[in-house]
């Protein structure tokens, strides 16, 4: 079916997944973008790995972005698939909702960096989202615009080595006011690498009122062009035996790095106000691309389960009872995964990130977790092929492992998970209570011994 005979619903290979629910959901527009993004990622991304693999490999250009890479992104651009992720409440926005932005991403995960030529990558989705959410006009004009317009890239700096950044009321890093200027000193880890000079700035947290009794309103954040003196790019931080480049992952020094008191964004001790309108939706984006990403592996290994060439004891790969088992196994966890992740956006466009803060740590401890189980087995079926780069599996694995810690650890999002739970647990006590009472009241008028009721304490 050509692109002109196309029905103008949700249907065809790029809707096969989407469930019914969400297909009820999805406006026009983003029935346009979501075919749209799917035939980008299969005709210009998926056939050009090869291509874009080399142009990184290429002898003093590992830094620079690839050719290919600038191309497609013009291309993306001029097709209207630039910035897709931004919410509709915002006036830059191309106008999906989260929901179905979600079904772009599955899709743009199908190759990693497929997210980039569409403008929809981290951190420039969380960044630009921050900006324009946070920023005042001249911030917007000055910093948002070209991150908007694909001219340049930026970074967030967090994280810090020397205390535990899963708790960011310890960040340490100091930035500290004089006259007209804030001058920052500290240490951090990650932050896209200004080895690649179309790095322009970063996103900084730091602590500016370390004694304010309350912790929370002891942090801000500020932009910080790259090319401020008294920032060093220490190393580029090795992930897993990949560099990442050509955007890597940096370890800086800041020594008394000096910026405008304008870099400050919203004001002083805002940064978990911030921090939070940032994170929520960023965490989604991960999420569903990494199911994108397994789709891709599942393939493969379904691919690897009829290969005529691989017939250990006369069978076919899939013809073994465990592989059997085990690819049903991969389908019905891809498929629960992506139901967690798409009730997550949906609380967001209903109830906002605040109120839909609970699924989105229920999204990034299971989704993480269960694709690099999924792309594990995949890589199982390919054997001693499966560990090498004669298949993407082993990149597909680390990113979801690199994905488990990005924006905290597993088990920062289990606490809030259990803090909310424990939060129900006095209207279940009180509901149980009143079971008792009601058995209480059929034993008297029934007669027989009073015997423990489970789970519940006597009235006092």
């Amino acid at each position: 079916m050509t692109q002109g005979e196309r029905s103008v619903g949700p249907e065809g290979p790029a809707f096969n997944r989407i469930p019914p629910w969400v297909k009820a959901k999805l406006s026009p527009i983003a029935i346009e973008k979501i075919r749209k993004v799917y035939d980008f990622v299969e005709e210009e991304c998926i056939p050009a790995e090869p291509i874009m693999k080399a142009q990184i490999a290429e002898v003093g250009k590992r830094w620079t972005t690839q050719p290919l890479m600038k191309e497609l992104r013009e291309k993306a651009k001029r097709a209207g698939l630039f910035n897709l992720f931004l919410p509709n409440h915002f006036e830059q926005s191309p106008g999906l909702t989260n929901l179905e932005y979600t079904c772009c991403a599955e899709l743009m995960g199908r190759v990693y960096w497929a997210q980039q030529t569409m403008n929809c990558h981290a951190p420039e989705t969380g960044n630009i989202e921050l900006l324009a959410k946070y920023c005042n006009e001249e911030q917007k004009k000055k910093w948002l615009q070209p991150l908007l317009d694909g001219t340049a890239s930026s970074a967030y700096s967090m994280t810090e080595p020397d205390v535990a950044s899963s708790d960011a009321t310890q960040i340490g890093c100091r930035i500290t006011r004089e006259g007209d200027e804030y001058v920052i000193n500290g240490r951090k880890l990650y932050g896209n690498c200004i080895w690649n000079t179309e790095n322009k700035f970063f996103i900084l947290m730091g602590c500016s009122d370390p004694e304010n009794s309350n912790k929370w309103a002891r942090h801000s954040m500020v932009i910080v062009p790259t090319n401020t003196p008294g920032i060093t790019q220490v190393r580029n931080l090795i992930i897993m035996g990949y560099d990442h480049a050509p955007e890597g992952h940096g370890e800086y020094l800041y020594e008394n790095v000096r910026i405008p008191v304008e870099n400050m964004i919203l004001g002083e001790g805002r940064a978990f106000e911030i921090a939070q309108g940032r994170l929520g939706p960023g965490r989604i984006h991960h999420c569903m691309r990494l199911i994108g990403q397994c789709e891709r592996a599942y393939e493969l290994a379904l691919i690897r389960c009829i290969d005529t060439r691989k017939t250990p004891r006369g069978k076919h790969i899939g013809q073994f009872d465990s592989n059997i088992e085990l690819i049903a196994q991969m389908r019905l966890e891809i498929d629960q995964a992506r139901l967690v992740v798409l009730n997550a956006a949906d609380i967001m466009d209903v109830h906002g990130n605040k109120a839909g803060r609970y699924a989105i740590a229920q999204s990034k401890i299971l989704i993480p977790n269960m694709a690099t189980r999924v792309v594990d087995e995949c890589m199982q079926m390919y054997g001693g092929q499966g560990l090498t780069q004669h298949t993407p599996l082993p990149e597909m694995w680390t990113y979801a492992r690199f994905v488990r810690v990005a924006d905290g650890p597993d088990a920062a999002h289990r606490h809030q998970v259990e803090r909310d739970e424990l939060k129900s647990a006095e209207g279940f006590a009180e509901r149980n209570r009143r079971y008792r009472r009601r058995y209480l009241k059929l034993v008297e008028r029934m007669g027989g011994e009073e015997e423990i009721f489970w789970g519940v304490t006597p009235d006092v």
